[in-house]
């Protein structure tokens, strides 16, 4: 029974022993290998691997994929005309030497990052104190961050390389502190209300131009129909006393007669109208010659 169960122990610890002595390598991430603290290999490759088992080798796995680096610094940055400005800005980055890496940088991603966004924080803080405003906001910003790049590049690949390729530097925000920030809203209102107000005054002067211009041109057409109506009217008034003087000359007797009954008909033609007139007066002539007899019948041409 006490060989059977040391055959179990044994069994065990060397299935401990052998399972130490292996180890994955994922196809995102660097495994190295360390030997006594020092760096004995870098599995670039997935798959599977062997080591010796602790203490003799240990690994370690970093990062291979493309990082993002995004800014956690809100301290304003000053510019060329020493406006004070709060610049956001993120890195795309990425581990391609891991034993540069962790000699000179760290053995994690959190190490570099550190390190990467001073870096970076310093290069733009140059770049920026050398433009103005106008420039930063401008179309000139993507030369600032290639600029920033360059830099950013150039420290990485100095005298002691951190085994790193920075792939883009952009700039996401550029913005005033929120004191001027608050001062250049309060001049865009009162600028935008100068221009509103200049613009309703525009429109109500050429409203004013269209209104007075539409009533002159009312003015002159009621003026114009009244000329051509007065006018139109005239014409009709005398060539109807053409033809009265033409009908009522052929018979005089008649016509005198005619114009009698129109002055009746003018004269009476309200009840309670009340009117002293002498009898004998010719304009009851035609009333008297028609007391008796009937008035004589008009002569046929």
């Amino acid at each position: 029974m006490n060989r059977i169960g040391f055959y179990i122990s044994s069994a065990l610890v060397a299935l401990a022993l052998l399972s130490s002595t292996i180890f994955v390598v994922d196809q995102r991430q660097f495994g190295v290998v360390y030997a006594l603290g020092q760096i004995k290999e870098v599995i670039t490759q997935p798959g599977l691997n062997f080591k010796l088992p602790p203490p003799f080798q240990n690994v370690s796995y970093i990062d291979k994929r493309l990082l993002t680096l995004d800014n956690a610094d809100t301290e304003p940055m000053l510019t060329a005309e020493k406006q004070r400005m709060v610049i956001d800005w993120y890195v795309r980055w990425r581990i391609t030497e891991p034993s540069q890496y962790i000699r000179n940088v760290g053995l994690d991603e959190r190490a570099g990052a550190q390190q990467l966004s001073r870096v970076v924080r310093n290069a733009l803080q140059e770049e920026i104190n050398k433009r103005t405003v106008k420039e930063l906001l401008s179309l000139k910003r993507e030369a600032l961050m290639q600029d920033v790049k360059a830099e950013v590049q150039e420290r990485v690949r100095g005298s002691k390389p951190w085994g790193v390729d920075v792939v883009d530097v952009r700039i996401t925000r550029a913005d005033y502190v929120d004191t001027i920030t608050e001062s250049v809203y309060r001049r865009m209102e009162a600028e935008r209300k100068r221009v509103a107000n200049e613009l309703r005054s525009m429109g109500a002067a050429e409203g004013e131009k269209i209104r007075a211009d539409a009533d002159r041109q009312r003015e002159v057409t009621v003026a114009n129909a009244y000329r051509d109506a007065q006018k139109i009217k005239g014409q009709g008034d005398a060539e109807a006393a053409r033809i009265y003087a033409e009908s009522f000359g052929k018979d005089p007797q008649f016509a005198q007669f005619y114009r009698s009954l129109e002055a009746y008909k003018a004269t009476f033609n309200k009840k309670s109208d009340v009117m002293l007139v002498d009898p004998s007066s010719d304009f009851f002539k035609s009333m008297r010659s028609s007391g008796g007899a009937t008035a004589p019948a008009p002569a046929k041409n």
